[in-house]
């Protein structure tokens, strides 16, 4: 566990004349609060944090006891509302903390009042209509942020620069209790109905060189990261845009979930045994009365490129564990820490330099040690298992470059 101090502020300049940016922030759920505390501690933005149950937004406005907190009453999936609220508020930017089948509607009203907009999906058709919307906008479209899709694709992107030729691509991430004691070896660290989706749905992999879906809950391998034994296996969503960034690059890229041994297949029984994949609601109903949440999980990210450098076939990784941390004064979970700053600093990157990113944004637009440098990102550097090599990636050293000391 570690304390994370709020980043320091920056001012932003117009004439001489010092200004906040106002974001808007739908959704005081598990993710968005953090978002809006992080954004708002470090005095360069003032949040206009929307949520449809009563009361809670205004309690995450009366924790921080601010300025830079304003809380709102509203239900953003009602577009008219959302208009309203825009046109007379004036934030420069939306960020949805919403589910995932909420976010096309927020995106068409940034589109429609000349927004920037940012989300977490890790649905694939959810992306698709956003990237449509986004064509031709001089605001950016940044779906995907958070941790994977996100940081895993920012990452990956690192170590896929370092090879002449790539041939494999693997992306893995888990959030995990660190202390896992029921069946299912695992903890609601994350949004049910995510999860499910995630769990649910086709899976977007290159095998072969070709763009292909595969079966979720399949391809069930096994890695081992500092002496623990994890599983993973196919999972929606995760692959981001990467595969369409390289797709005609690469022999294999896939996005696998890891997980303790023996949960991939108590969750096949659950969804395909009892066929509840077509019954989502009862399977959530399941899962939330079942499975305990926790503050005490631990994130786990690993990517593994491998392809020629200087003529030889060779492997780099980029490995990360990231735990809970204190920030301002208060613990929370590893997820959160990840999810938050991997899209607080995209969102930072990008108004710092609304030139730069324009229409559709794609995760791996931005450089690994971009986000690990920024005062958000920095939350990333905290937790490596293999940091001095983490670090290294980074600067963009390449294997051979470690060795020969260049």
């Amino acid at each position: 566990m570690r304390a994370i101090r709020p980043p320091p502020a920056r001012r932003f300049l117009l004439s001489g004349v010092v200004f906040m940016q106002d974001i808007l922030v739908l959704g005081a759920g598990k993710i968005g609060v953090l978002i809006s505390g992080l954004l708002a501690e470090c005095g360069d933005y003032r949040i206009q944090l929307a949520d449809s149950k009563p009361g809670a937004a205004a309690a995450v406005a009366k924790a921080h006891n601010s300025e830079y907190v304003v809380a709102f009453e509203m239900d953003a999936s009602d577009k008219a509302l959302l208009t309203k609220h825009v046109r007379a508020h004036g934030p420069v930017a939306i960020v949805s903390g919403l589910p995932y089948f909420c976010n096309v509607g927020v995106a068409e009203v940034a589109r429609a009042e000349g927004l920037h907009y940012f989300d977490l999906t890790e649905d694939v058709a959810v992306t698709e209509a956003v990237r449509k919307l986004a064509e031709g906008s001089s605001k950016a479209f940044a779906p995907q942020c958070g941790l994977a899709p996100g940081f895993i694709s920012i990452a990956a992107n690192e170590l896929i620069q370092h090879f002449e030729t790539v041939k494999s691509v693997k992306l893995r991430v888990g959030a995990l209790p660190q202390h896992p004691n029921n069946v299912l070896k695992y903890s609601l660290t994350w949004s049910t109905d995510g999860i499910i989706n995630e769990y649910g749905n086709l899976c977007r992999s290159i095998v072969d060189g070709k763009e292909v879906d595969v079966l979720p809950l399949e391809g069930l391998e096994m890695i081992e990261i500092d002496g623990t034994r994890y599983e993973a296996f196919n999972t929606s969503g995760g692959l981001g845009s990467l595969g369409e960034t390289y797709g005609d690059r690469v022999t294999t890229m896939n996005y696998k979930t890891i997980r303790y041994p023996g949960h991939c297949e108590q969750m096949r029984l659950l969804m395909n045994g009892l066929k509840l994949n077509h019954d989502r609601g009862t399977l959530k109903r399941i899962l939330e009365n079942a499975v305990p949440q926790t503050l005490q999980d631990v994130v786990v990210i690993y990517a593994a490129v491998t392809g020629l450098q200087d003529g030889e076939f060779r492997e780099e990784n980029y490995v990360n564990k990231v735990y809970p941390q204190v920030v301002a004064g208060r613990l929370w979970s590893a997820i959160q820490i990840t999810t938050a700053a991997g899209i607080c600093s995209v969102l930072d990157l990008v108004l710092s330099n609304p030139n730069k990113y324009k229409g559709f944004v794609a995760q791996e637009q931005f450089r690994l040690s971009d986000i690990l440098e920024n005062r958000f990102g920095q939350a990333y550097a905290h937790g490596g298992t293999n940091l001095a090599s983490a670090e290294l990636v980074a600067r963009g050293q390449t294997g051979h470059q470690r060795a020969t000391g260049e």
